[in-house]
């Protein structure tokens, strides 16, 4: 990996726009390899991406992503018992670590798990005995001889078929699911319990956390996101719109209603105001691919927390500070209440999350240095390169500063994805997904 030392942070990066993902992006997840990229939308539909070979030939051809496969995971239902509707929109989608030749990924919505199965096919048998060309059973009558069926090869074919479907678990919204490092078991969370399941088992679930209270009136936080730890199987966090984290071991008991460590930073009482209960709500939190640290986003910062380090964050980034005087107006669009996710990027040394104005911000660790991006129209031409920008809160505006007063707030990029092992990131912002590679790699040639 190059390390942001060389041209921090990203002002290097070749984009490409990539055009067909319909209606609004609502997940995106590269697999373990990168080789892979899944994106969800709010029509229910999956479409999957696929890294080209690099030409060897051309020094500035560096593997683009291009349609793998597209196909529908999910369609709108209707609950009778309880007259509501159960959109089709992806909320999570999740790779399972490559067993064989074919790819298996999960998919959720409100309610309803998938399992499916993404595989190639590129030969097809002919010479069956008993059935002619188009399938059809032959006459035994008319069958003389016996042949050996024989291989054929075929245009490629991309096959995508479900494999198993989890249903009936939740009475929640489901807003999380993660793998566990078993590649057996899988957890699905929802706002008020976690479930565990066997990724061949279908018809029931464990619950592994119950926070729902006996009297619905003294509900005083719900469960926001969930994740297993990369390395230890018996370790899941999962976090509060109070803005606490709770580590939880499944040795110590069947319910983990008792967590093994609490993440949680003492509130300033000078900085106490009606919101603070609402931005200190953590909207997303991820293991480091270490299993050291975690990364939590709420609505205006992203912390690093040590899991040895309970009492404090040991670094707190300002995501969109100069945003702190405009909440009174985000409260009343409900822009506040949007969840933006975070990304770590392959060796943990920096960190990534979304903004408004079709903004994301990128931090080193190492040198503590950061970035405000932007992807939009105009870089999304290929190999565009991408400039910095800066959000002026007051005072004295540069030539290309922009005013906090003409932000978009409807442009928002709440989804973001690191690929596992280079400097590739993928950025869905509506429904438009970016894909922006560094440049370096080739410039060191």
């Amino acid at each position: 990996i190059v390390q942001f030392r060389r041209a921090f942070p990203l002002a290097t990066l070749t984009c490409w726009k990539l055009k067909g993902v319909a209606d609004i992006i609502s997940t995106v997840e590269f697999n373990q390899t990168g080789e892979l990229l899944a994106t969800g939308d709010k029509g229910g539909r999956v479409v999957i991406f696929q890294r080209e070979p690099e030409c060897n030939n051309e020094p500035y051809c560096q593997g683009e992503y291009n349609v793998y496969s597209t196909f529908q995971s999910h369609e709108p239902e209707f609950d009778y018992l309880k007259s509501l509707e159960i959109e089709e929109k992806i909320n999570k989608i999740r790779w399972l670590p490559q067993q064989n030749a074919a790819h298996f990924l999960l998919s959720t919505n409100d309610k309803t798990i998938k399992l499916w199965k993404v595989s190639e096919r590129d030969k097809r048998p002919e010479g069956y005995n008993l059935k002619d060309e188009e399938g059809r059973l032959k006459d035994v009558s008319t069958v003389t001889s016996l042949q050996v069926p024989v291989l054929k090869p075929m245009d490629l074919m991309v096959e995508v078929s479900p494999r198993r479907v989890f249903a009936n678990a939740h009475t929640y919204h489901v807003n999380s699911i993660s793998v566990n490092s078993d590649c057996e078991t899988y957890m699905s969370a929802d706002d008020l319990r976690i479930n565990l399941w066997h990724l061949a088992i279908t018809d029931r679930s464990f619950n592994i956390v119950d926070i729902k209270p006996a009297n619905m009136e003294e509900l005083t936080e719900v469960i926001t996101a969930a994740e297993f730890h990369p390395h230890h199987c018996h370790l899941f966090v999962y976090s509060s719109s109070k803005g606490t984290l709770r580590l939880c071991d499944m040795r110590a008991a069947a319910l983990c209603d008792k967590h093994a460590k609490l993440f949680e930073e003492p509130e300033d009482p000078s900085n106490r105001s009606f919101f603070s209960e609402i931005i200190s709500s953590i909207s997303d939190v991820k293991f480091s691919h270490s299993g050291r640290y975690l990364l939590t986003r709420d609505y205006l910062t992203v912390k690093v927390w040590d899991l040895n380090m309970e009492n404090k964050p040991m670094e707190t980034y300002q995501v969109h500070d100069y945003l702190r005087s405009k909440l009174c107006s985000l409260y009343e669009n409900d822009c506040i209440f949007d969840k933006f996710e975070c990304a770590w990027n392959g060796s943990d040394s920096v960190i990534m999350t979304g903004a408004y104005n079709n903004f994301f911000r990128m931090f080193d660790r190492n040198t503590k240095r950061d970035v405000t991006l932007e992807a939009s129209r105009e870089s999304s031409k290929p190999r565009a390169v991408l400039k910095p920008r800066r959000v002026c809160a007051g005072g004295k505006r540069r030539k290309d500063d922009i005013s906090v007063d003409s932000l978009d707030f409807t442009k928002k990029i709440l989804h973001t994805a690191w690929h596992p092992a280079e400097n590739i990131i993928a950025i869905a912002a509506t429904n438009n997904l970016y894909i922006f590679q560094d440049k370096v790699n080739s410039e060191m040639h």
